[in-house]
């Protein structure tokens, strides 16, 4: 990636500065395009929100090799609450994106995507190939991205590609409000968590390391289509429960409460297609586990 000039959409965030840095290490000359400025002074910065022209202008030109697009909201719980906001952000910048992309003459594009676009499987492994049938908004504005990807790719014959990602942890993560920070804040606090239905349903529980390798595998050949990223090997949320205790030596009580709708009962992935292009997963869960501890007890200490 000698000297590919790569704007990387939401780099300054938790996810995006993993990716950064595995861009940057592989020579790619990084641009970043977020609402905050990413924290290396080095890496160019458009500060701003992609749902203004001004900022898209600023970000795409034809000096890019290609747009990592990461830039989104994420939360499932918050599109059943707001499906119009997070449509919005999700399918109608990524839309405004790759238009600005064709008309600057930039040739690739890659999705930060999800598992959630095809719904509920059961106990059964994703792959590639299960069709798309989301359960929730946030599922479903990925969905349309990736269908917005294949018309791009069909009609202009742009390369674009959807990562899709599994459930992401890792240092850096202390704002969000997924399940692995709530096991830590609950760990500081001396507290406990609520858990959905009887815990035994099954996540794939991938380091962002892991995913910032699976953006580099897919970029440094090329890919086209969709592409599952994630640890190949999936955990029950009471399993992942007693991985946290271990990892934090706290008890970290549980109380059981009922399944929000649209929850899927098991996330079991198969990674085939990215393993056959080199990848592979290398951190271990109880060893990312005792990484997002040691990080969370720094960021309280500097409190």
């Amino acid at each position: 990636m000698a000297d590919e000039h790569v704007l990387v959409t939401g780099g300054a965030g938790f996810v995006g500065r993993a990716v950064v840095a595995a861009l940057r290490a592989a020579g790619a000359l990084v641009r970043v395009a977020d609402l905050a400025a990413h924290p290396d002074p080095e890496v160019e910065s458009v500060v701003g929100d992609l749902r203004e022209p001004a900022v898209r202008a600023a970000a795409v030109d034809g000096t890019l090799a290609g747009i990592v697009h990461l830039a989104a909201r994420t939360s499932v719980l918050e599109s059943v609450k707001d499906p119009a906001g997070v449509h919005e952000v999700n399918v109608e910048v990524t839309a405004r994106l790759l238009e600005d992309a064709r008309r600057a003459g930039v040739e690739r594009f890659l999705l930060a995507s999800t598992n959630a676009v095809v719904g509920d499987i059961g106990s059964g492994r994703i792959h590639e190939e299960v069709p798309l049938r989301p359960l929730t908004p946030y599922g479903a504005t990925k969905a349309a991205c990736e269908m917005l990807l294949s018309g791009y790719a069909g009609s202009y014959g742009m390369a674009t590609a959807a990562v899709r990602l599994t459930n992401i942890y890792g240092p850096g993560m202390a704002h969000k409000d997924s399940f692995v920070p709530r096991l830590m804040r609950a760990a500081l606090a001396g507290d406990g968590v609520e858990v959905y239905g009887d815990g035994e349903q099954r996540r794939d529980l991938v380091h962002v390391e892991d995913v910032a390798r699976g953006f580099l595998t897919a970029w440094t050949h090329r890919l086209r289509g969709p592409m599952i990223i994630g640890a190949g090997r999936s955990v029950t949320v009471t399993e992942l429960v007693e991985a946290a205790r271990k990892a934090t030596g706290r008890p970290i009580p549980v109380r059981h409460v009922p399944a929000k709708a649209g929850e899927m009962p098991a996330v079991v992935v198969d990674i085939s297609r990215a393993r056959s292009l080199g990848y592979e997963p290398r951190v271990e869960l109880a060893d990312g586990l005792v990484g997002v501890w040691e990080d969370f007890r720094r960021s309280e200490a500097a409190c």
